[in-house]
């Protein structure tokens, strides 16, 4: 049977930096001083540097840009939903071109590329993202394009799970896969304290990754979904009128941890090197090391990447692969991880070629 092979990664954010802005208009947010007082004890303990977003934060209301953060959110008329689609259109090819272009595909690669795989959950028109990256790279007329849409954080391996299905019943196919995500669109006003510490860990970005049968990267070995029973309510990611209104529950941490602990995983983690666990907030990272009795220095990569960049929905998970593929050793063997809606944790095990 054909091995797919994940050949590289690029990535990419926008340039704006917001994570002490964002601190700042979201503690302004809350009215009740207690709350303010959690909502500055909490960032402190986010282990977040830096979040970046397409808007701008520092332009002052009513100056002329498309993509002012002042204008955009403006406390008593935070903007609607086709408001937030139509900032979603201008502004999300961007990055997907900052991404693609990174990936340095050859003449040979492009030729090659017979399928284009695009994950997002933070807005969608059509035509869409897939024929953005076709026209942009000037790729085949008869490429096959698939969405993988509004699955949340875990969507890139399940991208990663369709790109291994095309190379092993087609070795000659080559898999362009895109993770974009715009999630600073999506801030709601609201008094609750749970909903703002959500958003307190959510940035843009986006990947881009080529997945062949050449011989080349991480060698995708095999796939395996971990539904975590009772926990359906905890992860919500719904269309309202005022943009994608999230919930994340508190509860996620103690509920992952222990489902790891008790799963199959936790027997077999002694035959892996490398662990490259979507950073959905320190919490979460704090509930696998410990579910998994990890060494205090397997996750890394992951919290490196959250300092860096927040949590960046489908993309995250990519840039931890990203940093693993630059620094691990042939014959290591690692796996992927990524959580979101279900709840669910979506897993891959993968080889150093």
């Amino acid at each position: 049977m054909t091995t797919a092979y994940l050949n590289r990664i690029a990535t990419a954010v926008p340039e704006h930096d917001v994570h002490d802005d964002f601190v700042t208009f979201a503690e302004k947010m809350l009215v009740d001083p207690r709350l303010r007082m959690i909502f500055r004890r909490m960032v402190s303990r986010a282990d977040i540097a830096h979040r970046y977003s397409f808007l701008d934060p520092q332009k002052g209301p009513g100056e002329f840009s498309p993509q002012n953060a002042n204008d955009f959110y403006q406390f008593g008329k935070f903007p609607t939903t086709p408001q937030r689609m139509k900032l979603f259109e201008q502004s999300a090819p961007v990055l997907m071109r900052n991404a693609v272009d990174r990936l340095a595909l050859s003449e040979e690669e492009r030729a090659g590329t017979t399928h284009v795989l695009v994950t997002c959950c933070t807005g969608l028109y059509a035509p869409g993202l897939d024929f953005e990256v076709i026209e942009h790279l000037g790729l085949s007329a008869d490429v096959e394009r698939t969405m993988v849409g509004f699955m949340g954080c875990y969507a890139a391996i399940n991208a990663l799970k369709l790109a291994r299905h095309i190379v092993r019943s087609d070795p000659k196919a080559g898999v362009l896969m895109l993770n974009l995500e715009l999630c600073t669109l999506h801030l709601q006003e609201t008094q609750e304290l749970e909903q703002l510490l959500s958003f307190l860990v959510f940035a843009d970005g986006a990947a881009a990754s080529l997945i062949t049968a050449r011989n080349q990267g991480l060698a995708l070995d095999s796939f395996k979904a971990v539904m975590v029973p009772e926990t359906r309510d905890l992860i919500t990611w719904k269309i309202r009128g005022q943009g994608f209104d999230m919930l994340l529950s508190g509860q996620v941490p103690g509920k992952l941890g222990r489902a790891l602990h008790e799963g199959e995983l936790m027997a077999a983690r002694d035959g892996i090197d490398l662990w490259a666990v979507h950073p959905g907030g320190r919490s979460i990272l704090d509930a696998v090391e410990e579910g998994l009795e990890l060494p205090v220095d397997a996750l890394a990569a992951s919290r490196e990447v959250l300092s860096c960049f927040g949590n960046m929905s489908s993309a995250t998970v990519m840039f931890v692969l990203q940093r693993m593929m630059q620094q691990a050793r042939p014959g290591q063997r690692g796996c992927a991880m990524a959580f979101g809606p279900g709840l669910i944790a979506e897993t891959m095990r993968f080889h150093v070629v």
